[in-house]
Parts: C-alpha cells; sequence; structure tokens
C-alpha cells in the first residue's frame, strides 16, 4: 500500500517536470523569436521577407561585415514591391488583390470604346494608296510617270464604290494635265498607263512637283477627289525607272476643309424607322462673297440606288457654326437594312443662282470607315440616339 502511493507521487513528479521543461523551453523559443525578429530561415519558410535595403533589428544579418550585408541586399533586391499605379504596397510587400482589380477596372473603362471622347471630333478616314513609277531619260529628255494600281480606296458613291481615274500635274503648271482612264466600280483598281512628258530638260524637271489627284467620275455631278500624292522631283534620282506607294492624303485645293457636321442616329426595330438627327455643324466652307455662308441640310433616303424620301432643315442664314437640331425620322423595314443609305448634304442656300454644294456625308454599312462605324454603332445601340461628327466630303 505504502509502495503504490510512492510510485504514484513519483510518476506525478515526472510528469510535472516534464511539463514545466515544455513551458520553459515554449517560453525561450518565444523570447528568441521576440528578440531576432524572424530569423531568415523563418522568413524563408513563412514566405515572408523584410523590406528591402532595410534589416531587422537583432537580425542575424547586423553581425555581418559591411560587403556582405551589401550582397545579401543586392541578392534580395532594391526594387519595391509591384503595386498598381504606383501606390504604396502593404506591411508584406504585397499590393492586395482589390487594388489591383480596382487598377485594372480603372484601365478597362479608360480604353473602353463607345465614350464620350470618340464623338470629340471626326473620325480620320483612310483615303487608300497609289503605286507609281518615275524615270528619267538623258538622251531623250523626257520624264516617264507610270500609274500602276490603286489600293483600299475609299467609297464615294451610295453604292459603296467608286469610278476612280488619276489626274497627273507638273506644279506649277495647272493648266496641262494628263489623265487616266476611268476604272468602274472598282476600290482596287489596275491603270498600268504609261505618260511621257518630252522634251523637258532635266534642270526644269528638277524644277517641277509631280502632283497625282485621285478622283471617282460622277457622271452627273462635279468629280468627288478621293486623295492627292505630291513629290518634287529635285528630291528623286531619277537616272533610273522607280517604282513607289504612297498613302494619299486629303485634297488640300479646298475640298479637304469644308466643315464637320455632328449628327445622331437611332435605330428603333420594333417600329422599324431610323431617325436622323441634325445637331450642329462647324468650320463651315464660305460659299458667298461676304466670306459666309447660308446654310441648310438636305437628307435623302436611298434604296439600293433609287431616291426614297427627301428631308431638309431651315436656312440659318450668314452662319459658318450653324445649330440646328432638327429629327427626321424615315421607315425602313429591316428586311431593307442592307440595301439602304442615307445621303446628307449641306448646302449653301443662294437666292439669285443655283444652290451650293458645301459637303456630303454617305451612311450605309457599306461606306467609308467613319460612316460604316456609326452605322454599325447605332445598330448595336437600338432606341438609343448615337452621335458622332462627320468630316465633309465634295
Amino acid at each position: 500500500m505504502y509502495l503504490n502511493r510512492e510510485e504514484e507521487y513519483s510518476k506525478g513528479s515526472v510528469s510535472l517536470s516534464v511539463l514545466l521543461v515544455s513551458l520553459a523551453v515554449t517560453v525561450c523559443g518565444v523570447w528568441l523569436v521576440a528578440l531576432c525578429g524572424v530569423c531568415g530561415w523563418c522568413q524563408r519558410k513563412l514566405g515572408k521577407r523584410n523590406k528591402p535595403g532595410v534589416e531587422s533589428v537583432g537580425s542575424p544579418d547586423s553581425g555581418r561585415g559591411r560587403g556582405e550585408k551589401k550582397a545579401i541586399n543586392r541578392n534580395m533586391g532594391n526594387k519595391p514591391a509591384n503595386s498598381p499605379k504606383g501606390q504604396p504596397p502593404d506591411a508584406d510587400g504585397h499590393s492586395s488583390v482589390s487594388d489591383l482589380a480596382n487598377s485594372l477596372t480603372g484601365d478597362m473603362v479608360m480604353l473602353s470604346p463607345g465614350s464620350e471622347d470618340d464623338y470629340e471630333g471626326p473620325v480620320s478616314e483612310k483615303l487608300g494608296r497609289i503605286q507609281f513609277s518615275l524615270g528619267y531619260s538623258f538622251q531623250d529628255t523626257t520624264l516617264t510617270v507610270k500609274i500602276l494600281k490603286g489600293q483600299d480606296l475609299p467609297a464615294k458613291d451610295f453604292s459603296g464604290t467608286s469610278d476612280p481615274f488619276v489626274k497627273i500635274y507638273l506644279l506649277p503648271d495647272r493648266k496641262h494635265k494628263l489623265e487616266t482612264k476611268i476604272k468602274r466600280k472598282n476600290l482596287n483598281p489596275h491603270w498600268n498607263e504609261t505618260f511621257l512628258f518630252e522634251g523637258f530638260p532635266y534642270e526644269k524637271v528638277r524644277e517641277r512637283t509631280l502632283y497625282l489627284q485621285v478622283l471617282d467620275y460622277d457622271r452627273f455631278s462635279r468629280n468627288d477627289p478621293i486623295g492627292e500624292v505630291s513629290i518634287p522631283l529635285n528630291k528623286v534620282e531619277l537616272g533610273q525607272l522607280k517604282t513607289f506607294w504612297k498613302d494619299l492624303k486629303p485634297c488640300s485645293d479646298g475640298s479637304g476643309s469644308r466643315g464637320d457636321l455632328l449628327l445622331s442616329l437611332c435605330y428603333n426595330p420594333t417600329a422599324n424607322t431610323i431617325t436622323v438627327n441634325i445637331i450642329k455643324a462647324r468650320n463651315l466652307k464660305a460659299m458667298d462673297i461676304g466670306g459666309t455662308s447660308d446654310p441648310y441640310v438636305k437628307v435623302w433616303l436611298m434604296h439600293k440606288d433609287k431616291r426614297v424620301e427627301k428631308k431638309k432643315t431651315v436656312t440659318i442664314k450668314r452662319c459658318l457654326n450653324p445649330i440646328f437640331n432638327e429629327s427626321f425620322p424615315f421607315d425602313v423595314p429591316a428586311h431593307v437594312l442592307r440595301e439602304t443609305t442615307i445621303i446628307i448634304t449641306v448646302m449653301d442656300k443662294d437666292r439669285l443662282s443655283r444652290n451650293d454644294v458645301i459637303g456630303k456625308i454617305y451612311l450605309s454599312w457599306k461606306s467609308g470607315p467613319a460612316e460604316v462605324k456609326h452605322w454599325k454603332d447605332m445598330l448595336s445601340r437600338p432606341r438609343t440616339n448615337v452621335a458622332q461628327w462627320h468630316a465633309l466630303k465634295a
């Protein structure tokens, strides 16, 4: 009986000793961790990292030499942790997920199409390009110009195509010109025509500028300029025939500066209507002797090549920046949308003679890039007034 109690007492003493030793080890470990501030081995195990270039107080690195400290700092990297939009990282050197999401969302909003910035001005239109060759024969004193082909020309007709041809000048002489043949309904025409300027001394040739103007032939009205190319011949080596590709630029003879028109389109698929809202114009070309114009706007609804309906705004007297704010609904069934074109013409009213055309816009799914963009935006946002600036064309 006595022996059993002694054994129980000895067992209890052992258990208490083990407990005290464990407690002491734990306290020592906590004290050491607090003293060293989490050593490098713990940092690697826990996935944490001290701020670059800053040493922890009492860390093992503090006992090393300067050269070793610098090496450690270089290995750790002196770059701050990545954080979106330059925001400071959190305590662990990592930006929060919410900050990153907010940053990406902000970027996407800034880059999203359809913002108001899209309508601050007309969309710049690509006019295509032209390929031609130049060369000079010293023996025959002849300049050779070969008009080869055009590429990606814009559609000028409401049928969605053009009838392009090229006029050739040696500026400053505008009285004498040569012309290519007309290529019917072709936005990538091949001319392959050769033109000779004979009896031209080389010294005179170097004083000239080759001017190529691409136009769209119109049988019933004035030809529409598409674009132009100018090359001073004193900047070209003419000893051998050389071939060039040049992008067409807006014509500088006044056709490229006719002003802009702001209008909106609204498609209602339920009522089968397209409403054209003529809002305002800016920087219209002065057509009268007094340096002003009396503008109004005509709106034609076309189905294929046939005129269906015409509407027009009031005339604003003596104004180059008129405000109209007039709406015109047109009945357009869904099955004829692809064959529908809306022609908008800004006119100058003249009491004593025929009214002058200031500029035109062709709106359809197959017009120029700016017009097609507006048409697609209208169809993709039904029952919404979609506004856009358009540059008027000759």
